[in-house]
């Protein structure tokens, strides 16, 4: 624990190294991120001010939004400013927070994404039971559930990292701390850590994205006796949570899976699951879902409204002040 007092910062090395280049991206992953910021409040202000909320693949897909929300602020704003900045400097405590706080967010976002397909599943497979299994109080603890796990994964991954002495060199080859950069960089030997940190992340992605598959063959299988028009409504979904399982998962299994010592491109594959999955996300859940697009029109036409109903009156409030204080202007006029 002594040993890591050595270093007192880190330094990123970036995504790339020419100067042109990163000014270039600075511009797009600005671009980016307020496509993430906006598209998923979007998302989130619909569910919670419609009646959508009460239906739990909603609610679980309100909640995945808020992730999409938060789980990317804890890197791509720094990524942003590095990206301008001539030293990508970041502190001891501050790497530690931002490795705590991802994975934390990450973790909880992969729980929510296995809660969604326990909630297909059960939609297609047991539809006369959907009611009374994915009750909201079920509903409630799996977030719960989400969350807990989520924390355990976070804190076993930070546990390790601090107890590991980081002697020099602080040079961190990628954009944010993640836990594979930052053993590269243990003046000791780390290969039971790495056999750990593979376990803790990587095998579990692994297994549970082999659960979620599974989950799906069997709602597909499930649906061959269904009606056309059945077999529609249901695959419409399911391809969307298809689709954002596999964009998501993919990255994540190619990064972790792999041990620490090993050559690949982990920073720029970590760009699909920080910025690029949660920025398509809200275009997944939406173009295809006919459902989503209506609560949409009627929650922002009814903002809409609500907006043009208070600014109407302060706009003839203003215009009646307006029109007093010409009046009396031309009263002074005439006077004179």
């Amino acid at each position: 624990m002594e040993n890591h007092k050595n270093i007192t910062e880190f330094i990123f090395t970036g995504l790339w190294e020419n100067r042109q280049i990163e000014l270039l991206f600075f511009f797009l992953f600005l671009l980016c991120y307020l496509a993430v910021l906006m598209g998923n409040s979007v998302i989130f202000l619909t569910i919670t001010c419609s009646h959508l909320i009460e239906q739990p693949m909603y609610y679980f897909l309100c909640h995945l939004s808020l992730m999409d929300l938060c789980y990317p602020s804890t890197v791509i704003p720094r990524l942003i400013r590095d990206l301008a900045a001539t030293r990508k400097n970041i502190s001891y405590n501050e790497c530690m927070t931002q490795l705590f706080t991802a994975h934390l967010l990450a973790g909880v976002e992969i729980f929510i994404l296995v809660s969604m397909a326990l909630d297909r599943y059960v939609a297609i497979v047991k539809p006369l039971h959907y009611m009374v299994i994915m009750s909201r109080k079920r509903c409630d603890m799996l977030i719960v559930t989400a969350w807990i796990l989520g924390f355990w994964h976070s804190i076993a991954l930070l546990l390790m990292v601090l107890c590991l002495p980081f002697c020099g060199p602080n040079h961190i080859n990628h954009y944010f701390c993640d836990i594979k950069p930052l053993l590269k960089l243990v003046c000791k030997d780390v290969h039971v850590v790495s056999i750990l940190a593979i376990v803790n992340s990587g095998m579990v992605l692994f297994a549970i994205f082999i659960v979620l598959l599974a989950s799906y063959i069997l709602i597909l299988y499930s649906l061959r006796t269904r009606s056309s028009a059945g077999k529609r409504k249901a695959l419409s979904t399911c391809s969307s949570h298809i689709m954002v399982v596999v964009l998501f998962f993919g990255p994540c299994i190619y990064t972790y899976a792999l041990p620490a010592g090993s050559e690949n491109k982990d920073k720029e594959i970590s760009v699909f699951y920080t910025v690029i999955a949660p920025m398509l996300n809200p275009l997944i859940y939406t173009l295809r879902n006919s459902e989503m697009k209506r609560a949409m029109h009627k929650v922002w036409s009814r903002l809409s409204n609500l907006g043009l109903k208070y600014v109407k009156p302060s706009c003839n409030s203003a215009l009646m002040f307006l029109g007093q204080l010409l009046s009396n202007r031309s009263q002074k006029v005439q006077t004179i």
